[in-house]
């Protein structure tokens, strides 16, 4: 008997019955009529198994998952689950998985790049030089070896993170909710002094309650004089205007976002307009090798589920054994 799958990444239906073309025979696969709520909502009455939205635009809130009486489990094809009601999903017994680890390594090369960029002025450099300038010793740039890394969050891409700074001669710290047993080097500190003591801060912690906001002006007006943040996490990490206030008071002397909190930023977005940030549309895990990573993670997981057997990288405490309602 097939299972029932509804796919809601934002990609053509062609393509996404493509990418589900080795469970065929297994399962059968609804893409919602439209991409709002509305459709989401008709469509979950006999979905058994949803493949989530990358994008956040269709997430399963509470009023979803009542109204999915025979939902057993949800794969989200990314590392972050914004937007599911992760606790509604556990009291409904439906275990929710993700991607975790398949970009660590994009996004770490692109938090090291985006640092070097930074530290470097590559991007002032290159615009100047296009407008006719040469502009040989127009900034203070800096040796990204021996500058102090503090990394936020320490899961794949934190530990990735420390790894590729500290093959650079760079001390790297890092602080998450507890200690890590592999740390590759890297000390722990409590936040607000790892926070003081970084000339790069990287942050690569999950969005959540507890991380919402997590840099406001406080600790933003914590870090050392002419240091610089990376924000591969999530736009709500990060207070966007005390960034700014920062950024424009020289305090800071640069920032590079891959993220941010309304994706994409509306037009007249002040740090569109901030010379001193180096702006990336959400896309430092976006490479053919993470993207195949990602693809191989969601189908051992759905065959694993369709198989009976206990899938990997559950997120919300669930029981990672799929049951067949």
């Amino acid at each position: 008997m097939t299972w029932k799958v509804l796919a809601l990444p934002p990609l053509p239906e062609d393509a996404l019955r493509g990418l589900l073309a080795d469970l065929a025979g297994r399962v059968e696969v609804a893409v919602p009529a439209r991409r709002d709520r509305a459709a989401l909502l008709e469509t979950l009455r006999d979905t058994e198994i949803v493949v989530g939205d990358w994008s956040g635009a269709l997430a399963l809130d509470e009023e979803a998952v009542r109204l999915a009486p025979r939902l057993a489990f949800v794969q989200q094809p990314s590392v972050g689950v914004d937007g599911h009601d992760l606790a509604a999903l556990a009291r409904a017994g439906v275990p929710l998985a993700n991607t975790a680890g398949v970009n660590a390594v994009a996004v770490a090369e692109w938090c090291l790049a985006a640092a070097l960029a930074l530290l470097r002025h590559l991007v002032e450099g290159d615009r100047e030089m296009r407008a006719g300038g040469w502009p040989q010793f127009a900034h203070q740039r800096r040796e990204l070896a021996g500058s102090r890394v503090g990394v936020v969050g320490f899961g794949p891409i934190g530990a990735a993170c420390a790894r590729m700074f500290g093959a650079l001669g760079c001390p790297v710290s890092y602080w998450s909710r507890s200690p890590k047993p592999e740390s590759y080097g890297a000390a722990y500190l409590d936040l607000d002094e790892l926070v003081a003591s970084s000339d790069v801060l990287v942050l690569a912690v999950p969005l959540t309650e507890e991380t919402r906001g997590l840099l406001g002006e406080a600790r933003l007006g914590r870090m050392p004089r002419g240091s610089v943040l990376v924000n591969a996490a999530r736009g709500g990490v990060v207070d966007e205007g005390a960034l700014l206030a920062a950024l424009e008071s020289g305090h800071l002397a640069g920032a590079a976002l891959d993220v941010f909190d309304a994706e994409p930023p509306p037009a007249g977005d002040p740090l569109r307009s901030c010379a001193t940030v180096l702006l990336s549309p959400h896309a430092a895990g976006v490479t053919p090798q993470a993207t195949a990573r990602l693809l191989r993670c969601v189908l051992s997981n759905l065959t694993a589920a369709l198989d009976g057997r206990p899938v990997a990288n559950v997120v919300n405490g669930a029981d990672p054994l799929v049951r067949r309602r």
